[in-house]
């Protein structure tokens, strides 16, 4: 299909294979989790219901606090008291697989947790859901630590079209459903060393105008698969066994929506930019029409062979044009060289 196919149209085969996949996985874990599997259409109502009440309160103005208004928990809708290791092991049960955080099997000092897959999965499987808060390029400005926002933040990700997301605020999850806004860990100010503090305060420090643009959503923060921020590269001589696929998750879909570990920083649909050489701008279709469906644009990890019982790694593809860490090993010269120069 591919070879007769054009760009686009392969995207779109690509792009309706993982949604087809993310269904089947919301369907295992509305099985797992809903009281009544039978009221799941019931649920996505009061589910729906729920984040507008949280919208509509001005929760959104609550950063430097807990973000947990009482009239959000009051309508967050009830699931079964199970862990988050239950959820994962009833998943594995549902799906074949699930995904584990434990000491990284890479030989450097520097690797720390790494993931990992128990179970099999086949090529092309969805493999892990990169969680967090999600910005357009319009919002660079307001990451944590800006300009520097990397200097003590190795969870950042971007895309091709150049959305980034953080999923240090996301951490290693949760044990519970409720509405999350992911400001409690995105406020912590950074200080690198060489910079002063009150220079430093004042560049991480999000603008004040900015704060109607922070909102949230009900999400079951024991979501067995958004871990894909601790695959670790491959170590030298290994190859990568999983690559990046953005997926872009129609919020029409109001029955999934609590299964995306994802918000996003600003209003949705307010700006669509597409990148060309270094600049980014404000996109619409060949008919000029701007995307009438608001998406959520996320990262996945696919399975680019089988998997079974073992460490996941990726490719993180470091520019060549900057100095790399010590451990960092190239998987592909040649395709570095092509994508950098």
């Amino acid at each position: 299909m591919a070879t007769k196919a054009s760009v686009m149209d392969q995207q779109r085969e690509v792009h309706e294979n993982i949604h087809i996949q993310f269904k089947n996985i919301c369907s295992a874990l509305d099985k797992i989790l809903l009281p009544d599997c039978k009221k799941a259409t019931e649920y996505g109502s009061s589910h729906m219901q729920a984040n507008a009440a949280s919208h509509r309160s001005g929760l959104s103005l609550a950063i430097g606090k807990s973000g947990q208004p009482k009239s959000s928990k009051d309508v967050v809708p009830g699931t079964k008291a199970l862990s988050q290791f239950e959820v994962s092991q009833s998943f594995k049960d549902h799906i074949g697989y699930t995904l584990d955080v434990r000491a990284s099997q890479v030989p450097h000092k520097q690797a720390g947790q790494g993931l990992f897959i128990s179970g099999q999965a086949n090529v092309g499987s969805v493999i892990a859901i990169y969680p967090g808060v999600i910005y357009s390029p319009a919002y660079y400005r307001y990451i944590p630590g800006y300009p520097r926002v990397d200097s003590q933040n190795p969870y950042l990700i971007t895309r091709y079209d150049g959305t980034v997301i953080d999923a240090q605020p996301w951490g290693s999850g949760g044990e519970t459903r409720e509405f999350w806004d992911g400001l409690a860990k995105a406020e912590a100010a950074y200080h690198p060393m060489g910079t002063s503090d009150r220079l430093w305060t004042m560049l991480s420090k999000p603008l004040e105008q900015t704060r109607f643009h922070v909102g949230g959503e009900v999400l079951d923060r024991r979501n067995p698969l958004a871990f894909a921020h601790f695959a670790n590269h491959p170590a030298n001589g290994v190859a990568p066994n999983v690559m990046l696929c953005p997926y872009d998750f129609p919020l029409t879909d109001n029955n999934m929506r609590v299964y995306i570990p994802n918000i996003l920083y600003g209003k949705a649909g307010e700006v669509q930019m597409r990148r060309f050489g270094s600049f980014y701008f404000k996109w619409s279709d060949s008919q000029g029409r701007a995307s009438e469906i608001p998406v959520l644009r996320t990262i996945v990890l696919v399975s680019t062979r089988e998997l079974c019982d073992e460490e996941i790694y990726l490719n993180y593809r470091l520019s060549n044009t900057k100095r790399r860490p010590e451990w960092y090993c190239s998987v592909d010269e040649e395709e570095d060289e092509r994508r950098w120069s």
